[in-house]
């Protein structure tokens, strides 16, 4: 099987172009597990399907090192769209890709013929509980609310890009203990999808950092979905304004939450190499 590594701002994925051939749908979960094994396999923090669709131009599936599928996946998003755009599937340089969150539409920044970078119209931010999804009362948003985590408090924001995120600022980012409590938001029973998690500091009005504790896949370099939720949850909380730069262990991030709630990304995306997996 034929597959090109490639990675935004160090989020890295497997992507395998399956629109005549690919992987049986049972065979998926396992495949993930092994391709994005970083000892075994090739690594990664995701395995990215390019698939054809009968909605958009391709149709994303990604899957996480688990075996489980995301929704969605900022990062992987805009290297999905440099994989068709510079390997000649697509001659525009702008994309439709369906999601399990939607269809999303990218424009791409041509460098030397190649994509630079990609802003992505990530859609309108879900805030409601049952939209997370989140346990309790269906109908309110979770801004500032207290969750209790062996022992600890932790005032938590809750955003959905088409995947649950769960926000909260901490000012002793460098030190904060991300692979302890990451898990156990992650997987607290509050959450029946489970959550990507988010400690978030603030520099400035128009700049944040982020550390990330991803959903089935650890603590990652960064997260496009979950950088997006982070601006949503700052303005929220009226800790910056609606355009920020997000500073990744992996990278930048620009976010722009717009004033008719649409949030759009802009980054860079690599192709670092291809090659040929054989079980």
């Amino acid at each position: 099987m034929k597959f090109t590594k490639m990675h935004g701002i160090g989020n890295d994925f497997v992507v395998v172009n399956s629109l005549t051939d690919g992987p049986s749908e049972d065979a998926l979960p396992e495949l993930a597990r092994s391709l994005n094994n970083r000892k075994f396999g090739v690594g990664g923090d995701g395995l990215i399907l390019v698939l054809p669709s009968k909605v958009a131009d391709f149709k994303m599936r990604m899957f996480n090192p688990d075996g489980t599928e995301a929704e969605m996946c900022g990062n992987g998003i805009r290297c999905f769209a440099k994989f068709v755009y510079d390997h000649q599937l697509l001659p525009e340089s702008q994309v439709k890709v369906e999601t399990l969150a939607g269809v999303k539409v990218l424009k791409l920044a041509l460098k030397s013929g190649k994509v630079d970078t990609v802003r992505v119209d990530m859609g309108i931010p879900k805030l409601l509980r049952s939209e997370i999804p989140m346990k309790g009362d269906d109908n309110e948003k979770v801004i500032n609310e207290a969750l209790k985590v062996e022992g600890r408090k932790f005032d938590i924001t809750a955003v959905s890009m088409g995947n649950p995120h769960v926000i909260i600022f901490e000012d002793n980012l460098d030190n904060f203990p991300v692979a302890k409590y990451g898990p156990l938001i992650e997987n607290h029973r509050s959450f029946p999808q489970r959550t990507n998690v988010h400690f978030v500091r603030v520099c400035n009005a128009g700049e944040i950092v982020v550390r990330t504790w991803e959903r089935g896949a650890g603590e990652t370099l960064a997260c496009g979905t979950g950088a997006c939720a982070c601006v949503v949850a700052s303005v929220l909380n009226s800790k910056t304004n609606r355009t920020v730069l997000v500073h990744l262990p992996g990278g930048d991030l620009k976010i722009e939450w717009l004033g008719d709630s649409r949030v759009l990304m802009t980054g860079p995306a690599e192709e670092v190499f291809n090659g040929v997996y054989q079980e």
